[in-house]
């Protein structure tokens, strides 16, 4: 077949693989390897998989708790001389990783395909929306950090000027899920800052980060700026908030919580991009077409394996036989695959523990009550980790599919009558990272949107729109996290505020002779003048 294998009855199709695509093989060389992992801290040996086989993708270093220490040694070591460098310099950095990323982007789509199992297509968004950071703060980043002058507490007598001064040594730890964007997306603005940065990627998708730092070495970061330590989450990661200036985390809610826990103890700032249980509302007056369209990207991206995938689709009554009849369609005719190539809607789970909890979430609702609508079934004549878009109805408490993350293609569906009622199911998990709400009234649409606790809400679009956005910012509320990556705050918060105030003149005390009780009636005289002068 040409367009695709056939494939078993009530399955999924699977994408013909092109003549000639490369393999793990071509891609992952020892060469590769060697340069890839040429600068990294690690005195042990660890291997990482490729989803597709479940075989040996690369040996790696493993850095030990001494090898951390090392390499918050040496960018610390690195970072005031890079802090020293003017941000206009620093700023061109990110354009040239820009420039650079594009144009050999097919070096790193290989790489996250191999590491994490996605569809290529799902792949390139990681490196549209990196290259949409690197612009960005590229942009931006002179506006973000010049000195800003504020009116002083005696006009023209007191001259205030806040500067934004560098953390020093960030820590990063950074999920499996999406390498290049969860990587540079968040160490891009901590460079551009002044900082230099000491990252751990999960030890699965290492040589995707490690890309990223080679090719920001070759676009003239300085090299000793950007150090990376690979090993287990208990081990590396609380020795790197040991020694960090500040964290920067993406992953689980749990594990964010006793990052938090660890920061707190230093007293030193964090960031958390933590899971969510996100809701997309098809509100009455939606374009059906539309929107089933939309909520196949929306829940089934990466396969499901995104922080801001929609795990929960609230359908209105008037539309919801034909929205359902539309969804599951699309969702039964998306092709899986495995090549290196486009043409694949979905990829792999990026493994064992992750398909047993995608199974186990099904596995357990259907026991107790709800029914199979798409998928359901793993798809080992794949790959050992396939498992096909799901879609469940009859989804209730207690079953766990209902109100813990799932984080794999499986979602589960609803029809309402009461808007309120939607908007209240949709705001009761613990979570709160981001919304979905499709209309064909934006009136309505961003009604309803400025009710749902979630850091994001996209109209008429799954993720996408809010999440490349990246002038504004995005994070979660609730159990979801804390601050926000983006915009303003996605680069200041690897800064401290220091405000330099300059008295000039006179004293803010008596002077010329002037006694307590006539300085206090001066003073007094003045700040009922700049009231009515309306001074802020």
């Amino acid at each position: 077949m040409t367009d695709s294998q056939a494939p078993a009855p009530g399955t999924n199709p699977v994408a013909a693989a092109p003549a000639g695509a490369r393999t793990a093989a071509d891609v992952v060389t020892p060469e590769v390897v060697a340069r890839l992992t040429r600068d990294i801290v690690g005195s042990g040996r660890t291997v990482s998989h490729t989803p597709y086989t479940g075989e040996k993708l690369a040996d790696l270093p493993e850095s030990t708790p001494d090898d951390v220490a090392t390499a918050f040694d040496r960018a610390r070591a690195a970072q005031p001389g890079w802090a020293a460098t003017p941000v206009r310099q620093r700023a061109a950095v990110l354009l040239r990783f820009h420039d650079l990323l594009l144009s050999r982007q097919g070096e790193v789509l290989d790489l996250i395909q191999l590491e994490t199992g996605k569809a290529r297509q799902h792949a390139h968004e990681e490196v549209q929306s990196v290259a949409v950071e690197a612009r960005h703060y590229g942009r931006a980043a002179v506006s973000y950090l010049k000195p800003k002058r504020h009116l002083g507490v005696v006009p023209t007598l007191t001259k205030v000027t806040e500067l934004r001064q560098p953390r020093g040594v960030v820590g990063q730890i950074v999920p499996w899920n999406y390498p290049l964007e969860l990587s540079a997306g968040d160490a891009l603005p901590a460079f551009v800052a002044g900082n230099a940065v000491v990252m751990k990627p999960d030890t699965e998708t290492a040589l995707t980060a490690l890309w990223t730092r080679d090719l920001l070495i070759e676009a003239g970061l300085p090299a000793e700026v950007f150090q990376v330590v690979i090993g287990e989450g208990p081990v590396v990661g609380p020795e790197l908030v040991k020694h960090a200036d500040y964290v920067s985390f993406t992953g689980s809610t749990p594990t964010g919580r006793e990052v938090a826990r660890g920061a707190a103890d230093r007293l030193i700032g964090v960031s958390l991009e933590l899971g969510g249980k996100n809701a997309m509302l098809v509100l009455d007056d939606a374009d059906v077409e539309k929107a089933a369209e939309g909520a196949v990207r929306a829940c089934f991206s990466s396969a499901g394996q995104l922080c801001i995938s929609i795990e929960r689709l609230y359908v209105h009554e008037a539309v919801a036989d034909t929205f359902v009849q539309r969804f599951v369609a699309r969702t039964k005719a998306m092709r899986l695959g495995n090549s290196l190539s486009y043409g694949a809607d979905m990829g792999s789970l990026v493994g064992e523990r992750q398909l047993k909890a995608v199974t186990s979430h099904v596995e357990e609702a259907v026991a107790k009550g709800a029914t199979v609508v798409a998928g359901g079934v793993a798809r080992p004549d794949i790959g050992p980790y396939f498992y096909e878009p799901t879609v469940l109805e009859g989804v209730e408490e207690p079953m766990a599919v209902c109100a813990q993350e799932t984080f794999g293609p499986v979602v589960s569906l609803y029809r309402f009558s009461d808007e309120d009622e939607a908007v209240r199911l949709a705001n009761s998990t613990a979570y709160g990272l981001n919304a979905s709400v499709w209309s064909r009234s934006g009136r309505h649409a961003h009604a309803v949107a400025t009710r749902l606790r979630t850091g994001t809400v996209n109209i008429n679009e799954g993720y996408a729109a809010a999440y490349g956005s990246v002038g504004s910012p995005m994070g979660g509320m609730k159990d979801s996290g804390l601050g926000r990556r983006h915009g303003s705050e996605g680069i200041l918060k690897y800064t401290e505020a220091q405000t330099v105030a300059h008295q000039r003149l006179l004293p803010l005390s008596p002077s010329f002779g002037m006694d307590d009780e006539k300085y206090a009636a001066l003073m007094s005289r003045g700040l009922r003048a700049m009231k009515a002068f309306r001074l802020r």
